[in-house]
């Protein structure tokens, strides 16, 4: 079983910045996981916004927040951060957090979401 707990959602003015972290827990979590970033507007599908390996060697970003929004993680903390910068508008979603055992493979572990409002 594996645990995933997000926070640092909250409302923010156009422009501004917000930091997601997500903390990983439970026997079956490995540091080898690749960590994603996903995210859901109200009446659309689900999108990926980011993902990191484990080492950093692969990360993967949408076209829609490339330049401004930077994932990262401290394995020794079993954590992923999200650092979003010039939010906009349609940044507004319930984030996600994610993890897979491998690059390119079915995320398994899902965590419960943290809301971003970005007023205009």
């Amino acid at each position: 079983q594996v645990q995933l707990v997000e926070s640092g959602g909250g409302l923010v003015q156009a422009g501004g910045s917000l930091r997601l972290s997500c903390t990983a827990s439970g026997p079956s979590f490995s540091s080898s996981y690749v960590m994603g970033w996903f995210r859901q507007a109200p009446g659309k599908v689900r999108e990926s916004v980011a993902a990191m390996s484990s080492g950093g060697l692969n990360t993967y970003y949408a076209e829609s927040v490339k330049g401004r929004f930077t994932i990262s993680r401290d394995n020794a903390k079993n954590t992923v951060y999200l650092q979003m910068d010039s939010l906009k508008p349609e940044d507004t979603a319930v984030y996600y957090c994610a993890a897979a055992r491998n690059w390119g493979v079915q995320y398994n572990y899902w965590g419960q979401g943290t809301l971003v409002t970005v007023s205009s």
